[in-house]
């Protein structure tokens, strides 16, 4: 593939980014990953044995293969993983990589009350380590030590990062995505530390975390808050509404979503990034719908037998153009 050029504010080039091999999406609980409980998927029941969850993981990974997904992101927290649950919920990864999708498992703080912080080191710790000792010599699974470390300060996050590689050593750098400082939506201090030589990185960007911009302002903001590090860097998460009707194909559209979405893509095809939507299922229900309107499907079917339906075509096909598909 021919690689393209991409001048970086301040005219400086980066180097060319080499993660589109990611072509992802997030299955998330329905009510947000932010839970003092066990994560429950979409989809998914309480009371699911392994291999029902794994029936029902790879009928909706059919359906998002279909799509261009070769990758999906999951969450664990310290309330899912070493339980009875744990032992189902594996389902979803070892359906994944058995057809050859990559696994990013990222670790989501017990509560949105806990405010970006980490509530347990030592059960974090613990968590961790059974998940790296599982998981650690299996080349599809990739490992984010935390999803949007707000809670703390660009020095505190870095050497809790640094520290999570020293400890778990199992965990191989370069499946290792780590978060960029606050929402995880800035790479430049991240990227800039030595400490983190050979990892990727997880990067997030929505609309809603800034003012309405221009389609250009947007462009120059991403390219911004990436830095040096689009190499490196995964936007592990991104989306826009998928249920009411956007066009995403509209080049001249002045809907705020539309030019973000069309420039976050942009920006991923142009530096060969790849990228996880969030999310396919699950998030926050938007007002009584009973579902969040970014995800990109809606879910149907019963049991094992699940079946997905794209929201918006144009949404979709604009998120395989990012793939670079």
């Amino acid at each position: 593939m021919t690689m393209i050029p991409v001048v970086a504010v301040g005219g400086a080039t980066p180097a060319q980014a080499a993660t589109n091999q990611f072509r992802g999406m997030n299955w998330a609980v329905l009510g947000d990953n932010f839970t003092t409980g066990t994560l429950v998927l979409q989809g998914l029941s309480p009371s699911d044995s392994n291999a029902t969850v794994r029936a029902k993981a790879n009928a909706l990974y059919d359906e998002m293969a279909a799509m261009g997904v070769n990758t999906v992101r999951l969450p664990i927290n310290t309330q899912t993983v070493g339980t009875s649950w744990w032992n189902s919920y594996r389902g979803a990864v070892d359906a994944a990589t058995a057809r050859g999708f990559k696994v990013i498992l990222g670790y989501w703080e017990d509560g949105a009350a806990s405010g970006g912080r980490i509530t347990n080191l030592a059960a974090w710790n613990t968590m961790w380590s059974k998940v790296t000792y599982t998981y650690g010599s299996n080349a599809l699974v990739y490992f984010e030590p935390m999803n949007e470390p707000h809670g703390y300060s660009s020095a505190e996050w870095r050497d809790i990062a640094a520290n999570w590689l020293s400890y778990h050593y199992s965990a191989v750098k370069s499946r290792v995505l780590i978060g960029g400082t606050g929402y995880s939506q800035d790479l430049r201090d991240v990227c800039n530390d030595s400490r983190f030589s050979g990892t990727l990185f997880s990067f997030h960007y929505y609309a809603f975390f800034y003012s309405a911009m221009t389609y250009d302002a947007f462009l120059s903001h991403i390219r911004t808050r990436l830095g040096n590090c689009a190499s490196r860097a995964v936007m592990t998460e991104f989306g826009s509404p998928m249920a009411n009707g956007l066009d995403y194909a509209d080049a001249s559209s002045t809907d705020n979503f539309v030019r973000y979405l069309r420039a976050v893509t942009q920006v991923m095809r142009d530096n060969r990034m790849g990228g996880t939507y969030w999310p396919a299922l699950g998030g926050k229900p938007t007002g009584t719908s009973g579902y969040d309107w970014y995800s990109m499907f809606s879910l149907s079917g019963s049991g094992t037998d699940l079946d997905l339906t794209v929201r918006n075509t144009s949404g979709r096909d604009r998120v395989r153009y990012g793939w670079g598909l």
